[in-house]
Order: C-alpha cells, then sequence, then structure tokens
C-alpha cells in the first residue's frame, strides 16, 4: 500500500532504439533553454546563494551539450526518455538527453567536497558565464515562493530533483524513478518519498522567483569590497611574516603536531589544558551521589596517569588541526573546553587509545593510534547530553569499528545482554564486560547497508531493563513503548514484536541527535473481508536539543508476507512530520490514513486516528465520513484523498504530515 498523497500515474511509452545526434541535442537546448536552466536553478542546493545559482545553472545547461558533432547517442544507453515538457505527446530523446546532463551535474554540484577525491567540475564555480562587480539574482516572488523555498532548501539534491521533476516536467513516480536512478541518485524511491513532505501547489515552480533567465542586477557591497581588498593585502604580509616565524626552532612547531597552534594567551582557558586539574571521581562516588547522571560517572581505564596522552587529547579538542577527523551532533557547540573537563575515560580499546571527557553540557571523545602516531591523525567527535539522567546516562559508546561498536556502560549497571529487534522471540544473550565497563564488540546496526538484523542492548539496573540502541552517535538512543504520557520500557512478547517492524524505520533518525524513540501504538483496526486486525502505530523520536524531533505513523498490515530470511518487513510509514508536537506529551493525538488493497483485489482507503477524534473524513477524490476514530471506505487504484477530523471537543484538525 501507499500513503495517500502518493498516486502513481501513467508512464510514457519508451522507444529504447532511438538515436540522438549532438545536432538534434543542441536544437533540443535552444529550444527548451529557460526551462533546462530553471530546473538547473530548482536542483542546486540553495547554500549556494541566489547569485552563484543563477551562473551554475547557466552555464550547466550550455555544458550539457555532449562531446563532438557527429557522434550518435542511443536511447537506452543510460538515458531515459521520459515525455516532453508539458504539452507534448511523443518523446523527444534531443531533450531528454539535456535534461538528463543537466540534472546530473546540478546533482553533482550539490555533493560535498570531500579531501581524498578530486573536486568534479560542477561542483566548482562555473567559469563561464562570469559577471564582475553584479550580483544576479531573479525577481522576488510572494510568500508562498519563499515558503517553498524554504522548504526545497530542507531536502536533499535527490528530492529537489524528484518535487522538479513532478512539478515542473509533469513525470509520474515511475518515470521520475528512472531519471533519477539514470542520473545517479542511489535510492530514488527514497527520494520520492522525502519529497512528499512539500505541500505547496507545482504551479508555484514557473514563478519569476525561480526564473534564472528574468533577472535583477544590483552592485555588491561596495565599502565591503575595498575593506576586503585592504585585508587581502594585510592577510598575504601576515602569511609572509608566520611562514618565517614557523619555520624557527623552539615553539615554532609546537608539540602536538594533530592540534593548531594556540592563537590566544588566557589564563582560564589554559588551566583547562592542564591535565593535573582534570575532574576525576572515585569508584564508589555514585552509590552517594545527590544525581545518578554522567556526574557520578568514576574515573576508568589504564591510560588515566598518561599525561602526555591526556595532554594531546585537551590541546586537540581546543584547538583540532588539519589532520583531525571531526563529527558533531545536530545542536552540539563544537568549542574548547568550559573549565576543567570530567574523565570518564582513558584507555586502550581496539586498535585506538581512547579518551572520554564530560563538561556539563558535551561528551567528547578523543581517539588516536595507540602507538600515538602523528601520521594517522585523530578522531574527535561530539555529543550533546544535558539534561541526562539515571534513564539516558546508562552507556556511551567508546568505540566503532567499520561494523562494530563497543559500549562503556554507568557503574550502577549490574548487567548487559544483546538482543535482535528483528528476531522478537529470540532470547537475548549476555554481553561480556571487561573490568572497566567496556563491552565485547557486536555488530552496529548504525553502519549497515541492509536492515537484516538490529542489534540492540539491554542494560539491567536495579529492578529496571532499559533497552538502547546505537544510531550513529556518542550517546545511544532509548527504546520505549506506551503512551506519550506515560512511557515505559520495552516489555514482553506484543511490544518487542510490535518494534521488529518498527526497527528498520529507526535508519531515518541516524545521527540526528536522538535521545529516545517512542512507539505507541494508538489503534487497532479490523480490515474490510475479513483480512484481520491491523496495527496503526506512532514513532517520536526526541533529540536531545529538543528541536529537530521526527514522527512517523505506521500501518503495520497482519497480511504482509515475511522477506527473505523470514525477517517481517516494517510497517508502512503513512505519514511523517518534523519539529511537530503530534504524537508527544504536549498533543498526543495523531491522525494518519493509507491506500490499501485487500487480499480480493479491492482497494480501500483506511485510517485511524487516536482516541481524541469523534470522527474522520475523506475528501477530494474518495469521499466519506465514519464516527469514531477508524475509518474504511472503498476506492479505486491510484484515489487521492484528504484526510481530517473532528475531535471531540468540535475542533476539526487534518491528518500528519
Amino acid at each position: 500500500m501507499r500513503p495517500l498523497p502518493e498516486v502513481p500515474s501513467a508512464a510514457a511509452p519508451v522507444d529504447d532504439g532511438e538515436q540522438v545526434d549532438v545536432e538534434q541535442a543542441e536544437a533540443a537546448l535552444v529550444e527548451h533553454y529557460p526551462r533546462l536552466v530553471r530546473l538547473g536553478y530548482l536542483v542546486l542546493p540553495p547554500s549556494l546563494g541566489r547569485n552563484r545559482r543563477v551562473l551554475t545553472a547557466h552555464a550547466l545547461a550550455q555544458r550539457s551539450l555532449p562531446l563532438g558533432r557527429r557522434r550518435a547517442f542511443a536511447a537506452g544507453d543510460g538515458v531515459p526518455l521520459p515525455r516532453r515538457p508539458v504539452g507534448a505527446t511523443g518523446v523527444d530523446p534531443g531533450y531528454a538527453l539535456i535534461r538528463q546532463r543537466v540534472l546530473r551535474t546540478a546533482l553533482q554540484a550539490g555533493l560535498p567536497l570531500r579531501r581524498p577525491a578530486w573536486p568534479r567540475r560542477a561542483q566548482l564555480p562555473p567559469l563561464l558565464p562570469l559577471v564582475w562587480g553584479l550580483r544576479l539574482f531573479p525577481h522576488s516572488g510572494g510568500a508562498d515562493e519563499l515558503a517553498l523555498d524554504q522548504a526545497l532548501s530542507a531536502l536533499s539534491g535527490p528530492a529537489r530533483a524528484a518535487h522538479v521533476l513532478r512539478g515542473l516536467e509533469g513525470l509520474a513516480d515511475g518515470e521520475v524513478r528512472r531519471v533519477l536512478a539514470a542520473a545517479g541518485v542511489a535510492d530514488p524511491r527514497a527520494a520520492l518519498m522525502e519529497a512528499d513532505a512539500v505541500a505547496a501547489p507545482y504551479a508555484l515552480l514557473a514563478s519569476t522567483e525561480f526564473d534564472p533567465c528574468s533577472l535583477q542586477a544590483r552592485p555588491p557591497d561596495l565599502l565591503r569590497r575595498r575593506q576586503h581588498a585592504k585585508a587581502a593585502l594585510a592577510a598575504v604580509a601576515a602569511l609572509l611574516v608566520c611562514g618565517a616565524l614557523l619555520g624557527l626552532p623552539g615553539n615554532g612547531w609546537g608539540r602536538d603536531v594533530t592540534s593548531a597552534p594556540p592563537y590566544a594567551r588566557n589564563p582560564a582557558a589554559e588551566q583547562a589544558l592542564k591535565p593535573t586539574t582534570l575532574r576525576r571521581v572515585e569508584p564508589a562516588f555514585w552509590r552517594r551521589s545527590p544525581r545518578i547522571d554522567f556526574t557520578a560517572w568514576p574515573t576508568r581505564g589504564d591510560r588515566t596517569d598518561d599525561a602526555r596522552l591526556l595532554r594531546r587529547a585537551l590541546a586537540v579538542w581546543a584547538r583540532p588541526g588539519a589532520a583531525v577527523r571531526s563529527s558533531t551532533t545536530p545542536g552540539t557547540p563544537v568549542g574548547p573546553p568550559m573549565g576543567s573537563p570530567q574523565l570518564l575515560y582513558a584507555g586502550e580499546v581496539g586498535p585506538a587509545t581512547v579518551v572520554l571527557f564530560y563538561d556539563g553540557l558535551r561528551i567528547v571523545r578523543y581517539a588516536e593510534a595507540r602507538n600515538a602516531d602523528p601520521a594517522q591523525g585523530a578522531a574527535l567527535d561530539f555529543a550533546r547530553v544535558d539534561s541526562a539522567d539515571a534513564t539516558s546516562a546508562d552507556a556511551l559508546i567508546v568505540s566503532r569499528g567499520t561494523r562494530t561498536v563497543r559500549y562503556l556502560t554507568a557503574p550502577w549497571v549490574r548487567g548487559v545482554s544483546v538482543r535482535d529487534l528483528l528476531a522478537p522471540d529470540r532470547a537475548a544473550r549476555t554481553l561480556h564486560r571487561d573490568r572497566n565497563g567496556v563491552t565485547d564488540a557486536l555488530p552496529s546496526p548504525a553502519t549497515a547497508s541492509r536492515c537484516r538484523s538490529w542489534s540492540a542492548v539491554e542494560m539491567h539496573a536495579g529492578a529496571s531493563t532499559r533497552l538502547l540502541t546505537d544510531l550513529g552517535e556518542l550517546a545511544p538512543a532509548r527504546l520505549t513503548s506506551g503512551s506519550p504520557s506515560a512511557p515505559h520500557d520495552v516489555s514482553g512478547r506484543a511490544e518487542r514484536q510490535s518494534w521488529a517492524r518498527t526497527a528498520c524505520l529507526l535508519s531515518a533518525v541516524r545521527s540526528r541527535g536522538v535521545r529516545s524513540v517512542n512507539s505507541w501504538p494508538y489503534a487497532r483496526q479490523w480490515l474490510p473481508e475479513g483480512n484481520g486486525y491491523a496495527q496503526w502505530l506512532c514513532t517520536r523520536a526526541e533529540t536531545w536539543r529538543g528541536t529537530g524531533s521526527r514522527v512517523l505513523a505506521q500501518f503495520q498490515d497482519p497480511s504482509t508476507p515475511p522477506a527473505a530470511g523470514g525477517v517481517v518487513p516494517p510497517g508502512a510509514v503513512a505519514a511523517r512530520a518534523e519539529d511537530s508536537p503530534a504524537c508527544g506529551v504536549r498533543d498526543p493525538r495523531v491522525l494518519a490514513g493509507v491506500l490499501w488493497k485487500s487480499r480480493g483485489g479491492r482497494w480501500y482507503v483506511l485510517a485511524a486516528g487516536s482516541e481524541e477524534f469523534a470522527s474522520l473524513t475523506t475528501s477530494g477524490g474518495v469521499g466519506g465520513r465514519a464516527q469514531g476514530h477508524l475509518l474504511a471506505i472503498r476506492a479505486r487504484a491510484g484515489d487521492r484523498a484528504q484526510l481530517s477530523g473532528l475531535l471531540a471537543n468540535g475542533r476539526r484538525v487534518g491528518a500528519l504530515r
């Protein structure tokens, strides 16, 4: 079944034997140049700025012609042949070829520059066209165009391309998937699902706000340009002086080659970088501590007295150099330590030496090679953990390999076991820990390319058993079940079976700074034609920073057959939202619907809301109304419907989106 807003359209016929020569492609470029430049402008990342997006869009269109004058291109050689622009009835292979090349280079321009690889031509500022002394940008639109531009800026490059191909080119989803795949997009279906989040009308894509051929010209900041010229001359002079000073013996190069040279002499900051001032906690302090969080963690590890290691770690934290690989969870400041931090761990884990610090707001992990070879560089990771408590300070990620992970557990954790979330009936196995609380390595779901298993760890602390999982950050996320007002730790066969079909959806919240994920079965619906009971769940991921929460409404069909290996596929995502209070403590209600096909081959619109809803209504392609918080109405394949509900207090609200 598919979510209601996504309905496939008919695909245009494709002639794989058609040939495209350069002259045919040139004619298509000249005829459709404004449309091609607009397509490139919309797909390019908004972070480039409007002036550079305009020039880059023109450059991509002008560079889209194949090399050579007599070379012919087969339509089946990686170039899909979707329909011509709106209003055409046949397939124009020349236009399809040019559009494909513009789309591919626009997506390449949005890729981040990576140090080990040569940049692609599209990632660099265009040489032509070139404009000096002026800034060019399209004419401004209204509030709707501004909202659409902001919505597109929040999408990935493939998702922007999917939205533009749907709205500007009028392609059906099947055609969009083929065009995106030919442009090098790894997962076109995921791009289409992400593009569903844009609710603006497609007609806005034709606005002058996104027309890079109708431009306004303004001068740059002339005073700033003059200041920049003076600053550039001063910088060149300073660079020459610094280069001479760095070559001098003594402290010119510094002793920590992985940290940048110091740029200030602040007594408080220098005091925080001394290993002797680190805060250390004795092993038994947590038993009498007034707070059960990271402040109660004892200092552990076999390198806690290695002053040279700790000095290197603190220096790299304060001044990370070019050889340091750094990662940060969203919303985490990356500045130097705010006073002397607390030392949690210092020791050898696998092939690396690891140091963990805590400064009251962040967990900071420093890692280097065991032999401290500066040529191998170092790693520095930041994670925000403010307002941690006993339920969220059970463990930290101390080491991460290519496909494995190790945890450092809290002193109050009396035992650790591993459970595969996709195998709810399989018993958990005990996970060994060393004397410092470091676990053996286990598979990490955060780095797995396919969801064939999902390892989660059970932390046994006192009378509680908390379920944690690795989502690619230093602090693992806690998994819970139950209503938003009273979530509880996952327990029992029914809750584990519910999580078995939810676990693979956790990949959507990797590396988002997630603190906890609660999955709440808010409705149970008897399916038409005796197809059994379906379960509706709302899965909400809360972050450490408060903003950036993700909400997914699921439809779990009992008739869905297991995949290869006996793994039950995840539930269908009926709706999703970001930074929404829905399905949370402040607003526990949720409403979602899907287009569902029975085993008998008939289609239905199914919808379910939480208990706050007194009635549900559909409009648009399918009209109907049902009392209560459940709805099932006959429909046809491809129908679209708008879903809304009436609360018990008389207020009408829409579905989650």
